[in-house]
């Protein structure tokens, strides 16, 4: 079935609500969604979050705090990780935590906790150009799957609820749009004003280290300093920590790349490279395309006993046989994501653009491109909480977010253009 999607066109009433001493943040509503306004210093920036966003971010904050305790991790755990890391984060995003513990009058010990917290996170991506689209350019689709069910334990309120759209602009750096959670400093992918647009995902590695800076500050870096793909490309291969995946694309070119990346190694490759085309993976004329799992033998080593992902027998679905590093995922569910996503790009090729991007999304996740995947989403394994697709080259943006009683890609989807929001 192809689903309406919505357009609300954004006319932009810039009415700021000033924060005392550093005016130059201002919180919007347009719809259902807030749009968060920060410039100046790193610092002016985080004081301006806090502050604007103040209760938002301490129900946030809380949320966080507490479903670490889901996965049997306290908030000594995390506090370790955080005193090994720190020293590794670059001063500006520390200044930008400050000031948003000054700003919200949460303790910033707990702010630093709540901001490197890793969650067992199911996510996609891709990106398509050239002949793969409808008018050559680039479109970049990032569907951020995280659980629905975190909350904050005083007010009851979920993480989803204070779900924001942030609009950056730092004194030494370049403008962008992500969206994003109110009390969160780090990036979980965006676009920025010179064309660099970036989705992380999740992919557990037994290599693993915190000696680094976390994922979400390299996202940040990259947002706030890319001005090329090569430029986005050095920022995250660099001080790597975890296992991830993350799709990162240059509209002004056009051309995307997948990056793997673990503590001792990464892997960069566009469309053509061969590794794309390792069975029983296969490539996409002018699409690069991730979910969570490694594609490259040498850090898929690090992270799964078996190269094929695949089920034998189907029954394997529900155990962990060929589990992904430490997170007892088996490599079947990524697998099926995978497929199921490169099955609806197929279907499209050479006719998408944001439009058709979008509807290829939502239908993916409403179940209806693949039986298997639909299992998945009938048994709880994706939950999305915002996705979104770009056109980096002209700064538009389709993004749908989740509420309280539905997921993102059940609501609304609103249109959106970087360049005229600054």
């Amino acid at each position: 079935m192809r689903l309406t999607i919505l357009y609300l066109v954004v006319i932009l009433l810039l009415v700021p609500s000033f924060t005392s001493g550093y005016q130059s943040g201002w919180v919007e509503k347009y719809g259902d969604i807030t749009i968060l306004h920060l410039e100046g210093s790193y610092y002016e920036m985080g004081y301006q979050h806090g502050s604007l966003l103040k209760e938002e971010c301490r129900e946030n904050l809380r949320a966080f705090l507490n479903f670490s305790k889901f996965f049997g991790y306290s908030y000594d755990d995390f506090l370790r990780i955080w005193r090994v890391t720190e020293k590794y984060i670059p001063r500006e995003y520390l200044e930008e935590l400050h000031g948003l513990s000054d700003g919200a009058g949460v303790p910033f010990e707990e702010v630093a906790v709540g901001n490197i917290i890793a969650m067992l996170v199911h996510c996609s991506s891709f990106a398509a150009w050239g002949p793969a689209t409808r008018d050559g350019k680039l479109y970049h689709m990032r569907s951020f799957d995280f659980p629905k069910i975190i909350r904050d334990p005083v007010t009851g309120k979920y993480l989803q609820e204070n779900s924001v759209l942030i609009i950056r602009k730092p004194c030494n750096g370049y403008a962008s749009l992500d969206p994003s959670f109110a009390g969160f400093v780090g990036s979980l992918g965006g676009m920025n004003e010179k064309g660099i647009a970036v989705g992380v995902i999740s992919s557990w590695s037994h290599d693993e280290q915190y000696t680094g800076i976390p994922i979400v500050f390299r996202q940040r870096m990259v947002l706030d300093h890319a001005a090329s793909i090569n430029d986005a490309l050095s920022i995250l291969i660099s001080n790597r920590t975890c296992g991830w995946n993350l799709i990162v694309s240059d509209g002004k070119i056009p051309i995307g790349c997948a990056v793997e990346v673990t503590a001792n190694h990464y892997y960069i490759g566009t469309w053509n490279n061969t590794v794309e085309s390792i069975y029983p993976f296969w490539k996409i004329d002018h699409v690069v395309r991730r979910t969570n799992i490694f594609i490259d033998p040498t850090t898929a080593a690090t992270q799964r006993r078996r190269y094929d992902p695949r089920l034998f027998p189907v029954l394997s679905l529900f155990i962990s046989i060929n589990p992904l590093g430490w997170s007892m995922t088996p490599s079947s569910i990524p697998w099926i994501h995978y497929r199921a996503l490169s099955l609806g790009i197929e279907e499209r090729w050479s006719m998408l653009d944001l439009n058709e991007t979008m509807n290829l999304t939502r239908e993916l996740y409403h179940g209806e491109i693949d039986p298997f995947f639909r299992i998945l989403v009938k048994l709880g394994f994706y939950a999305t909480l915002h996705q979104w697709v770009a056109c980096p080259e002209t700064g538009d943006i389709l993004i749908s977010f989740a509420t309280a009683d539905k997921e993102a890609h059940e609501n609304p989807v609103y249109h959106f253009n970087l360049f005229s929001m600054l």
